[in-house]
């Protein structure tokens, strides 16, 4: 059986010697048998972590609340008052109010959980000869895996095959420079440090597993990790703020209503359990937590539709973006690369049908199909494209990047075997933005036709066509002579590029030879991706929205015009801008003119924080997408980092904010839409929660002014807070996405949410709440006295009003036809249960007995309800005068 093998072991021994200690095979991996036994020896790929704390404790710790604690001080005086009764109410109240708080924090926890799990890393890893997309926690030692340009390393890997391998080990190391490996074994003279450890690549490209989980190297620091709490939201902050003024405002009223009765015992003792229960329902201890809750749940929406939050903050900024800057391949276009054109240098070019990763299509010449090397040229073309690249096609599905992918197919549909098989890979340079081009570098191979002729390296290169003619002294003639490189044989060169970028098409140049910069040029490929089919309306959408659109690519302009138009942009010339004219300017004057522009082409990394920082410095906030290594500093500065979920690296995903699964820009408008909706939740939510609050500190301090009883006792106020607090208002923070919430402008993230014409409407809405329960509470008390059906009868109109109110709060302008009465279940499903349970607290005999009620009439309840009405009916008036008024100043 494998024995176990450390990293400092690993490193002092040959890749030959390390294969035969962990008993494994560089060709073909282990097979699936294997791999079922070592996992049950050495577990899977996944850190040992503690497990959560008990429902119990998580239970008892919504007990450290000083608001809860106050609810306990209640019900201890009252047992040094002898009022069993009231001390039993509130405790059952108390763990009611408690019960609440542990399910809505438990829901929240639970949602995010099921985030995290929802883009697990993955890697290549070789099995019974074939490369695998796996998990990576089902890696064991032994496994022979792949890891490409971007990816995250899935364990401790004793690298076997290294070409110009550096890896960013900061997270591990500390170090902020990338480490440069190599295959060579380490000297045993030389005391083992993880930070040059150079052949260990720690938890490119090929490697064997030696260590997973928490037996690697970052397994020993994660076992030294403490929990962190996370920080608070922004918005939860100013939540905390909001909370602790009202709770101030709350306990001066209070405090003025003790000193209007007086402050002798008598007093005190017959107020008391009013007053703390009165705290308990005017301090909003529930909005902190109901804005984490919203916040997760509207987390999970958006991730049903495709776009995972990874930092609950996100979704508060999402509804302020106002620019959102895309890349195009991928985002805007479908990824699904498909060569369209092959020109050859010499001028002629051919049509290549068909689509998807499969040799189904035709290569066509002169009306002709070209099969095998019938025109040698374009066999040569697509030759210089396979050899240099990659990537692979198992099966249909593509293991690589899909331009790599496109050339491969049009040379299975030419009919010819993958040349890699033929060379022997010297040395490869991979493609960057900044060159714009990759290479490798081969000899050849003792069973290709060639090997006994010629003993020489050869160069395949693709990339720009600037940049690779600039490698190139001649070119190939149809007939495949080679012919000097002349000044007009380049131009010809640029005009063909330029007619194939008009046509929308990516172009990408083909070059062989012995020598860099004298490369001989054969042509060019022109890869079509179409614009996805949302992706014009998306756009439009956002634009309408007041939201910017800029598009970012490497393509020429040409290329980039083209799309931009398809997918609904305006990009004439003027308003088109390339990465070299970034760089020659300085930033105020780019300052000046990237408002106006909507089309970068010619992009690399290094523009796009460019870009970020000349929008911000104009006062937007900007959302940037990303899907390459070194997308991840402009990630990371931009207020939204968007990276891609299936074809963006992991170090780019760790960089971002939100991940887009299926890399569609529809999605990111969807993101955007959601994260406005979910903010005018959270506003509809605190209004409802205020003007609930402070009718109920008015109607006690009327009372109060007026030397009247209490028209409501502890346990009624308490219940009338777990509405407050509970499913109706929490109903109103899952709200449907209203479908006019993408034409409202970005909200402004210095505005505040307590705005004037929400404080008008919680005003007017507290009032007609005051005014009608204490009329009520006025007309039942005619005769002086406070009897059982006067509280009731307050208690029912109050909660009646409440409900009204709800109704009126799930739309700051929109009247409730027009939102719907059934749009929103969980809306309906809370109130039906509010209203429910408030017939049993005044019909039930043991709640009468808790509640201090009595049962009422039809009558009793047909008047409370019409009286109870008036607050939706003034609101829907209100509501009426707005939109008249906000249609009459856009006309």
């Amino acid at each position: 059986m494998t024995t176990k093998l450390l990293s400092r072991d690993a490193a002092l021994i040959s890749p030959e010697d390390v294969i035969t200690k962990l008993e494994t095979n560089l060709q073909f991996g282990l097979n699936p048998i294997e791999v079922e036994k070592r996992r049950a020896v050495f577990g899977s790929n996944e850190f040992d972590v503690e497990p959560d704390a008990p429902l119990w404790k998580k239970y008892l710790e919504q007990f450290n609340n000083h608001f809860i604690l106050l609810l306990l001080g209640s019900a201890v005086v009252s047992v040094f008052m002898k009022q069993y009764d009231d001390c039993i109410s509130i405790t059952m109240a108390t763990i009611l109010v408690a019960t609440v708080g542990f399910i809505q924090e438990y829901r929240s926890e639970k949602s995010l959980q099921q985030l995290s799990k929802l883009v697990p890393p993955t890697c290549h890893c070789m099995r019974d000869g074939k490369i695998f997309n796996t998990l990576a926690k089902n890696l064991v030692p032994g496994d022979v895996v792949e890891v490409s340009t971007g990816d995250r390393i899935p364990a401790d890997i004793r690298l076997v095959e290294a070409i110009d391998l550096e890896l960013d080990e900061s997270s591990f190391t500390g170090e902020t420079q990338s480490c440069s490996k190599n295959v060579q074994e380490m000297s045993s003279q030389t005391p083992f440090d993880v930070a040059r450890c150079s052949n260990i690549a720690f938890m490119g490209t090929l490697g064997i597993v030696i260590a997973t989980g928490s037996e690697s190297e970052f397994g020993e620091i994660f076992k030294l990790m403490k929990k962190e709490e996370s920080p608070k939201t922004p918005l939860q902050k100013s939540m905390d703020k909001l909370g602790k003024q009202l709770s101030m405002y709350s306990l001066c009223i209070i405090g003025e209503i003790l000193i209007n009765q007086g402050v002798d015992k008598s007093n005190l003792i017959t107020y008391a359990p009013s007053l703390h229960s009165l705290a308990v329902a005017a301090i909003p201890e529930g909005l902190p937590v109901v804005v984490t809750v919203t916040l997760a749940l509207g987390v999970m929406r958006m991730a049903r539709r495709r776009a995972i939050v990874k930092r609950l903050p996100t979704v508060e900024t999402l509804g302020c973006a106002t620019v959102v800057c895309s890349d195009k391949t991928g985002t805007l276009t479908k990824n699904e690369m498909t060569v369209g054109i092959i020109q050859t240098a010499s001028g002629e070019h051919a049509e290549v049908t068909g689509s998807g990763y499969h040799d189904k299509g035709r290569v066509m010449y002169d009306d002709q199909a070209v099969v095998g090397y019938t025109y040698p040229l374009f066999t040569k073309i697509a030759e210089i494209g396979v050899v240099s690249s990659s990537s692979f096609i198992v099966n249909g599905r593509l293991i690589g990047q899909p331009t790599e992918g496109a050339l491969l197919v049009a040379a299975m549909k030419l009919n010819i075997p993958d040349m890699r098989e033929y060379y022997e890979k010297i040395e490869e340079k991979p493609f960057n933005s900044v060159r714009k081009w990759s290479y490798v570098r081969c000899a050849y191979k003792d069973n290709h036709p060639d090997y006994a002729e010629s003993k020489e390296q050869i160069y395949f290169m693709k990339g720009a066509v600037e940049q690779v003619l600039e490698q190139c002294a001649y070119y190939y003639s149809f007939d495949m002579h080679v012919c000097p490189l002349t000044e007009a044989d380049i131009q010809r060169q640029m005009q063909y590029s330029y007619n194939l970028g008009r046509q929308g098409l990516r172009v990408i140049a083909m070059a062989v030879g012995t020598k860099l910069g004298s490369l001989s040029f054969a042509g060019l490929m022109g890869l079509v991706d179409p614009p996805r089919p949302a992706a014009r309306d998306a756009v439009q959408k956002l634009i309408e929205s007041g939201v910017s659109v800029k598009m970012i690519t490497g393509d020429s302009r040409e290329t980039a015009v083209a799309i931009a138009h398809a997918v609904g942009l305006r990009a004439h010339e003027s308003r088109a801008l390339s990465g070299e004219q970034i760089e020659r300017m300085v930033p105020s004057e780019l300052h000046k003119v990237i408002r106006e522009i909507s089309v970068i082409y010619r992009a690399n990394p290094k523009h796009k924080l460019s870009i970020i920082k000349a929008l911000q410095s104009c006062g937007e906030v900007v959302a940037m997408t990303g899907d390459g290594v070194n997308d991840a500093v402009a990630l990371k500065r931009a207020d939204i980092g968007v990276a891609m979920g299936k074809i963006g690296t992991d170090v780019s995903k760790e960089a971002a904010d939100m991940i887009v699964l299926d890399d569609d820009f529809f999605t990111i408008m969807s993101a955007v839409e959601e994260g406005k909706c979910i903010f005018y939740n959270i506003k509809n939510f605190v209004r409802f929660q205020l003007s609930t609050s402070i009718s109920a500190l008015s109607l006690i301090t009327l009372a109060t002014l007026f030397k009247l009883p209490n028209p409501l006792n502890a346990m009624q106020i308490l219940w009338i807070n777990i509405i407050m607090d509970g499913p109706p208002a929490q109903s109103l923070g899952v709200e449907p996405v209203d479908k006019d919430v993408m034409k409202k402008p970005p909200r402004n993230v210095n505005d505040s949410m307590i705005t004037k014409n929400l404080i008008f409407s919680i005003l007017i809405s507290a009032f007609l709440i005051v005014l009608g329960t204490f009329f009520i509470f006025w007309r039942e008390m005619s005769d002086g006295k406070v009897t059982p059906r006067d509280t009731t009868m307050t208690f029912t109109c109050f909660v009646f009003f409440d409900m009204f109110n709800a109704l009126s709060c799930r739309s700051q302008i929109k009247s409730v036809a027009s939102v719907g009465l059934f749009s929103n279940r969980m809306f309906l499903y809370a109130v039906i249960g509010s209203v429910l349970g408030q017939m049993a607290v005044i019909y039930f005999p043991p709640l009468q007995a808790i509640f201090q009620t009595e049962a009422l009439s039809f009558t009793d309840l047909l008047l409370l309800t019409s009286l109870a009405s008036t607050v939706l009916i003034f609101d829907e008036i209100r509501k009426f005068c707005l939109r008249r008024r906000r249609r009459s100043s856009s006309n």
